[in-house]
């Protein structure tokens, strides 16, 4: 069994490999050459959550699953608020393949999906880009969005401006772009061309009236049914794609919440992305509209994202081999 570091893990996921290869399996998983089950997710004290997340990537002959801890306080403690391993088993023999830090493997894939959405659903000409939150994924979004679209602005909003500041100065050090540091969402949000919400709220922070037409939105914090970034007139007047309709119906408060209050219809959302991705699914239809990925984050793209670092850390002898 290969055991990788999370050192190993950033130096082995490139986000552009990364972007790849979620294009690549959500495709499989809209084609069902991959299958997952619903997550399970097990309330903690302190409002946290133990989830386990298991797929199968057919093609591969691989199965697996990431075991993760999510605690939202974590962000007050200087701690990241997902932390996990991500388990690769052989599909037929059932040996253990590999075992790897999870928390950088959801901190790349969570925005490499974002970009394979985005590339495929944001106008051709986008060039301004608004980032809710100032945490872990608002760092790798950023990065993310400079591999599918030429950017010409940064916005940047967090609820405490010295985080924002600080991730201002950090971000503007790494990528050769303006980043600016908004006040509010509404200040970010205006005139944006893709929106990535990012943050941990439970409440809309993103309401309809601040949104361009023809905007892009990657919706991304929110993974309970009772949370929500955006509000109801938000996602009613959206084209609405999700990363599988299974988790959104059961998870999802952006899509619950509108339904329940009867702002959309249960059938709302389009479609899956991958079915996007595999040329199932159309995307954006007109310049006008406003393109909305509700991502929730599913077990095949954490497996795709181990199956690429195992046969990279293969092909340059890296990890640590054990007996198991």
């Amino acid at each position: 069994m290969l055991v990788i570091s999370q050192k190993e893990v950033v130096e082995l996921l490139s986000m552009e490999g990364c972007i790849d290869a979620m294009e690549a399996v959500l495709a499989d998983l809209a084609t069902g050459q991959a299958m997952q089950s619903l997550r399970q997710m097990l309330p903690l004290a302190e409002g946290n959550l133990l989830g386990l997340m298991p797929g199968y990537l057919r093609r591969d002959g691989l199965a697996g699953a990431k075991l993760i801890t999510i605690s939202p306080g974590n962000h007050s403690r200087g701690l990241p608020s997902h932390q996990g391993v991500v388990t690769l088993f052989d599909a037929s023999s059932g040996v253990i393949k590999a075992i790897m830090d999870g928390q950088k493997i959801t901190a790349i894939r969570t925005a490499a999906v974002s970009a394979a959405a985005t590339r495929h659903l944001a106008r051709a000409d986008a060039e301004v880009l608004a980032i809710l939150g100032t945490g872990e994924q608002a760092a790798s979004h950023l990065e993310a969005m400079l591999q599918v679209r030429e950017l010409r602005q940064v916005r940047i909003w967090g609820r405490t401006p010295s985080k924002a500041a600080a991730w201002q100065a950090e971000m503007s050090s790494r990528f050769s772009v303006e980043i600016t540091v908004c006040a509010t969402v509404r200040e970010a949000v205006a005139g944006a061309d893709i929106i990535c919400a990012v943050t941990a709220a439970t409440e809309p922070v993103l309401l309809r009236e601040w949104v361009k037409p023809g905007a892009h939105i990657n919706a991304v914090g929110a993974c309970r049914p009772t949370d929500r970034e955006l509000d109801s007139e938000l996602v009613a007047q959206s084209r609405l794609y999700v990363d599988s309709v299974e988790s959104a119906a059961g998870e999802s408060g952006d899509y619950l919440i509108p339904l329940a209050e009867g702002a959309i219809p249960q059938d709302h959302i389009v479609g899956e992305i991958g079915a996007v991705f595999s040329g199932q699914l159309t995307g954006r239809a007109t310049d006008s509209e406003i393109t909305l990925f509700k991502s929730l984050g599913l077990a095949v793209e954490d497996l795709a994202a181990a199956q690429y670092i195992y046969n990279k850390a293969l092909r340059l002898q890296r990890g640590t081999e054990i007996a198991f």
